[in-house]
Formats: C-alpha cells, structure tokens, sequence
C-alpha cells in the first residue's frame, strides 16, 4: 500500500522525449523498478540527502546514478526529461518557488509528477499537535501554524502558466494490521510524521506523550476484533508537462 500511491502518479505520467529520468528523494530507492520499467532506455539518476537511504538504493543497481543533496536546491546539470517526486515536498517550504524552479530544469515536452501526503487535518496528524502543544506548550506552538501541502487544486492555479497540468487528490483507505506493540495507526506515523515530536522530547516525556496519543488514537480508529484498523489517508498529486 504505502507503494500504491508513486504508483498511481507514474501511471499518470505521459509519454516522455529523450533525456533523464530523476528520482528525487529517492530514499532507498523503492520506486526505482518501476521507473526503470516504464523508462528502460533513460538514464535514472536518484537524488537524496540521506547517505545511509543512498547506500541501501545503490543494493540493486537500478539506478546510473545517484547523487547526495539538498531537493530544495538541487538542480541538474543538464534538463531531464522527467523528475519525480514521491512522497518528499511536503518537507520542503515555498511550493510555487521549489515546483517552478523543478519545471525550468526539464527539457521540451518534459514533466514534473509530484506526490505528497495531505494527512495534516486528519484525527492521525491533528492529535498529534493538539496533545504537544497541551502538554509541552514551552516547545510547540501552533498558533501560527499552515499545512504544509495544500489542496489539489491550489497547484493546479499555480502550476498552469509553466505547462500543461493534471492535479488530483485520492484517499487510500489501508487496512492496518495489529501491533505487537502500540496502535496500528501509531506505528505507521512514527517512521514519518511523528518524528519532529519525538525529536524534542526526553524519554520520559516522548513515552507520556505516546499514552495520550495512542488513548485518542483508540476512539479515532477503534480496532476491529482481530486489532487491525482501518485508515484514510489523503494525498495530493499533480503531473506538470511543460
């Protein structure tokens, strides 16, 4: 499932001119069969920050090349053909700036697909600050705070002077399966969105926030008799043609 979605923008991406194909936030580079089988004649390049998820992608070989930096500066040496980006620019700040910066790197006829997740009003995310700032208010404040992704149709506004555009939000509804350890929905954010609190937290203090979390996350997802849950999530995407 949690494939499905870079999947779904792929099949969503038209036929592509000659040149590269980019990975970028590559990780440890789980979307690079697909890309390699939907593009076997272009060279794939993967991009990303983290040497270590870098070292795991080199493992099958699929990539020509990758390449340690920064998406929210990186640039190609030369336009591409294609950048895809799944699952990564919901980190990254100033989203007309970073997408039209990412669509002056393609070639002719090139294209920019882009997932993000769209989570942030969900019981999933929401609990999450409601509890932090209750709890620890000296550390998070989210007064002022903007969700990080916003509606499909925002990009589409944005996006349609630079090209051709096709934006689009689908919910996944997963099936979670029981936890030996904790509620479903918790072990699949921890990975993810719940590393930012963990982060500014001691262990006595991350192990009270995770009981209240895990309580509100029982009356949100309630369990169904064998302990799996089922869970909505959001996510936006948008195919950029220029």
């Amino acid at each position: 499932m949690r494939l499905r979605p870079a999947l779904d923008l792929l099949a969503q991406v038209p036929e592509l001119p000659e040149g590269g194909v980019v990975d970028l936030g590559c990780g440890n580079g789980a979307v690079a069969g697909a890309l390699r089988m939907r593009f076997p004649r272009a060279t794939l390049t993967g991009v990303d920050s983290s040497p270590a998820m870098l070292d795991e992608a080199r493992v099958p070989g699929l990539y020509d090349r990758l390449i340690e930096a920064d998406a929210a500066t990186w640039t190609p040496e030369a336009p591409v053909a294609l950048i895809f980006s799944n699952a990564l620019c919901h980190w990254l700040p100033d989203h007309a700036g970073l997408f039209a910066r990412l669509a002056s790197a393609l070639g002719p006829g090139g294209t920019l697909a882009v997932q993000m997740p769209r989570q942030f009003a969900a019981p999933s995310h929401a609990l999450m600050r409601e509890i932090a700032a209750r709890c620890f208010p000296d550390r998070f404040d989210f007064s002022g705070w903007v969700p990080p992704v916003a509606e499909a149709a925002a990009y589409a506004r944005i996006l349609a002077p630079l090209g051709t555009v096709s934006a689009w939000e689908t919910s996944y509804v997963q099936r979670l399966d029981p936890a030996a350890d904790g509620h479903p929905v918790r072990r699949f954010t921890e990975a993810t969105a719940l590393r930012p609190f963990a982060a500014k937290l001691d262990g006595d203090e991350l192990a009270a926030f995770l009981t209240e979390y895990e309580t509100a996350l029982d009356l949100a997802y309630p369990a169904a008799p064998d302990g799996s849950v089922l869970f909505p999530f959001t996510r936006v995407f948008f195919t950029l043609t220029v």
